[in-house]
């Protein structure tokens, strides 16, 4: 049976590692980067597009309401999602040189009125639900304002523990 020689630097019996304990403590070590920067430049213009155009056909699937597709309906799912592409990058690209709080609430202003919009789309030509139209629109201003509140809780939450108080990540 064949075993590896012992090798200077590595484990000891104690378990301690040499290398490790010189090490300063002080120095925040983060994980190696998967991509490299052409493929990080990519994916911050292919994550928004994708996302405006999953957002912009879920916008036109709700406004139809199961009805034939029509031009207008082709036009609002193209608009929607070019509208939704255009916001998500520049969010992608300003929001990092802001404060916490400020990036936490531009995200959650730019979710709630993305979700709001999609929730005010959905069946409201619906000849029986006409009759409803303000407590169609409370209905959408007290959703949109539930999920908000959520994604700010999540998203200052997420920023406060991986920023300081100058905006530098510390993980």
């Amino acid at each position: 049976m064949a075993q590896a020689a012992p090798a200077s630097g590595g484990m000891s019996r104690s378990g301690h590692t040499p290398a490790a304990e010189r090490r300063s403590s002080d120095v925040v070590r983060r994980s190696p980067g998967v991509f490299d920067a052409r493929t990080h430049a990519i994916g911050r213009l292919v994550v928004p597009v994708v996302l405006g155009l999953c957002y912009g056909y879920w916008v036109a699937a709700n406004n139809r309401f199961g009805g034939p597709i029509t031009g207008w309906n082709l036009l609002l799912g193209f608009v929607s999602a070019l509208v939704f592409a255009v916001l998500c990058a520049t969010l992608l690209i300003l929001t990092p040189r802001m404060p916490r709080e400020v990036h936490a609430l531009l995200w959650t202003a730019f979710v709630g009125c993305a979700f709001g919009f999609l929730y005010n789309q959905r069946g409201s030509f619906i000849p029986t639900q006409s009759a409803s139209q303000g407590g169609d629109v409370l209905r959408t201003v007290l959703i949109s304002l539930l999920v908000s509140a959520a994604t700010f809780a999540a998203f200052f939450y997420h920023y406060y523990t991986r920023e300081d108080a100058f905006g530098r990540r510390i993980r």
